[in-house]
């Protein structure tokens, strides 16, 4: 992956918009697993800031312990997992849902998560590996494009009508491999049908080689609040395999975190 040439910084919308905010928290998410290192002009240039702003930002995140600096090297320091802490600290959902994936994968011996839709990515708030399948190291807090990939059909499949034509219109939808659907019309007509049977397959979509299912998970009042998944590489599992051997068994393990989520005081929360 490179690092982005374009702007990431978006303009001022109106007077309760801070830009200063938005550059800050764009300096941040210039770092990635892929990148875990950056001199000042390749943050500069992640982010459309000029090297004397990149710096400034850089600078005040080093004074407040999220960024440590080695020669002319940036990286990221353990305290930035504060600021998604709150979040996941507050939500049920993962601690709930993770013995269920433990006992999914144990009885498909083949890896699952969980992802909740996050703009046009699907974000990893649960996973539990069997062993690395992608040459993308995945873990809780990972981001994927929502239209590649099973969970983001399921997840996409929640929105509303203007919510997924809105979507559909400005979401960038790269071709990952030869299978990629990267048409809107036929995007929209996978998470329909995604929507209508109650799971998604994917077949390679992501990276060559990889399959995977997802089921929608439901609070009680039928609000879908995440999605649940099972990979397999393509050479030792058909995708006829997937829908008819593993699909059930995820269908029934999203049925039993939806009756632990009912139990909780702030199901889907």
């Amino acid at each position: 992956m490179e690092i982005a040439e374009e702007p990431a910084v978006l303009p001022v919308r109106d007077s309760t918009f801070v830009q200063s905010l938005d550059r800050g928290l764009a300096v941040i998410r210039a770092f990635d697993a892929e990148h875990p290192r950056l001199g000042l002009s390749e943050v500069a240039r992640a982010t459309g800031l000029t090297r004397a702003a990149a710096r400034r930002f850089l600078l005040t995140l080093v004074q407040l312990g999220y960024v440590r600096v080695d020669g002319r090297e940036f990286s990221l320091r353990p305290r930035v997992l504060e600021l998604g802490y709150s979040y996941l600290s507050g939500l049920t959902l993962p601690e709930v849902a993770e013995p269920h994936l433990e006992n999914l994968v144990a009885r498909v011996n083949e890896s699952s998560s969980l992802s909740v839709l996050d703009g046009d990515d699907i974000v990893y708030v649960a996973r539990v590996p069997t062993k690395r399948i992608m040459t993308v190291l995945l873990s809780v807090g990972t981001r994927l494009p929502a239209h590649a990939t099973s969970m983001g059909r399921v997840l996409l499949g929640g929105l509303g009508h203007a919510e997924l034509a809105a979507y559909l219109q400005q979401a960038e939808l790269t071709r990952y491999t030869a299978r990629t659907v990267t048409d809107p019309v036929e995007l929209r007509a996978a998470v329909e049908h995604a929507r209508a049977q109650g799971y998604a397959l994917v077949d390679q979509e992501l990276e060559e080689g990889l399959r995977s299912a997802a089921a929608p998970v439901r609070s009680t009042d039928g609000e879908l609040v995440a999605a649940l998944n099972v990979s397999a590489h393509a050479s030792r599992t058909s995708m006829e395999q997937l829908e008819d051997e593993l699909v059930p068994v995820l269908l029934e393990t999203a049925r039993h975190i939806e009756h632990d989520l009912s139990r909780t005081r702030r199901p889907g929360s």
